[in-house]
């Protein structure tokens, strides 16, 4: 059960996470495209499903966006109305600064008799308005919902510009976060630094370790690793270059994705971080949504196999 596997503070959570159609599609379009989800994923071995709450981010940056932005239908609404024959927890994002105080504490107070996941996002940057800040959201939870279990994001490529993100989880933690899932994950080397250091600090201080969920997303084209530069994804020049120069984009990203998480969760299990994966895919190419879902398979017979080393060892 996801709630036993997070309290007990256990590697190898995999979640698959997608973002719920456009808003302006007609509802015969959206049972639709729920129904081919569906047949997707009810026959997948994960934990949970994660379900994005997609905003816009244009003042983010000031490049174009490599796709048009759309207006999606609200996570909850999608999951209640359409997903339900998906017998798996939902894990809903909440980019917490669109809504205000009142809205939020609302949708917290829903449903207290029912075990319920979500993840708070932050404001995209800071040039952008918010009605409620990350910690508002934190308090709103403890105080009206302790059957709402909240997570936080984590951004690994951060730590290597501020050196901090160790203490933002830290901190973070201290005000309720059960969990991290981090952005999609091409950067080997700034995951390991943040792991180190978050690793470290909390031995130091006795502070014990709460899951961290890395993000793998498969690429299949130039245009869709365009998107994910977009994004903030940070991927450095070498695999870059592996990437565009190759024969198969698609099959050379996973490749490379999987050697990463495989790393980072060796790397967790060395120093007993619980480490656990979340795929999705950045882009609606079904090949690419095809392969994501290839993509939790593997995870799953990898996570299954080191899991039983480490327990022989």
């Amino acid at each position: 059960m996801l709630k036993d596997m997070i309290l007990n503070k256990q590697s190898g959570i995999l979640t698959y996470g997608m973002s719920p159609p456009k808003e302006d599609n007609t509802e015969e379009k959206i049972a639709e495209i729920a129904q081919k989800q569906i047949d997707r994923l009810k026959g997948l071995d994960i934990d949970a499903l994660i379900l994005y709450d997609v905003q816009e981010e244009s003042d983010r940056i000031d490049q174009e966006r490599p796709f048009p932005y759309s207006t999606m239908l609200d996570p909850e609404l999608y999951s209640k109305q359409y997903l339900h024959a998906l017998e798996v927890p939902k894990i809903i994002y909440r980019c917490v600064g669109k809504y205000s105080e009142n809205e939020l504490t609302q949708w917290v107070r829903k449903d207290t008799d029912q075990q319920r996941y979500t993840v708070y996002v932050g404001a995209s940057s800071s040039q952008q308005d918010v009605k409620l800040e990350l910690a508002d959201a934190y308090r709103i939870s403890k105080q009206n919902n302790d059957n709402l279990s909240f997570g936080g994001v984590i951004i690994p490529e951060r730590h290597m510009v501020k050196n901090d993100e160790h203490l933002r989880v830290v901190n973070k933690v201290k005000q309720g976060c059960d969990y991290f899932i981090s952005q999609a994950t091409y950067n080997i080397e700034a995951s390991k630094n943040f792991l180190s250091d978050y690793y470290h600090h909390c031995k130091e201080n006795e502070i014990e370790m709460v899951p961290i969920l890395f993000n793998l997303a498969p690429c299949g084209s130039t245009k869709t690793l365009e998107f994910m530069k977009w994004l903030g994804i940070s991927i450095p020049r070498w695999l870059e270059n592996e990437l565009k120069y190759s024969s198969d984009v698609l099959d050379k990203s996973i490749q490379l994705t999987t050697k990463i998480f495989e790393e980072l969760f060796e790397f967790g299990l060395e120093k007993g971080i619980p480490i656990g994966c979340s795929v999705e895919s950045v882009s609606t190419r079904k090949v690419e949504i095809e392969a994501s879902v290839q993509m939790v398979k593997d995870i799953k017979v990898m996570l299954d196999r080191k899991r039983l080393v480490d327990v022989s060892r």
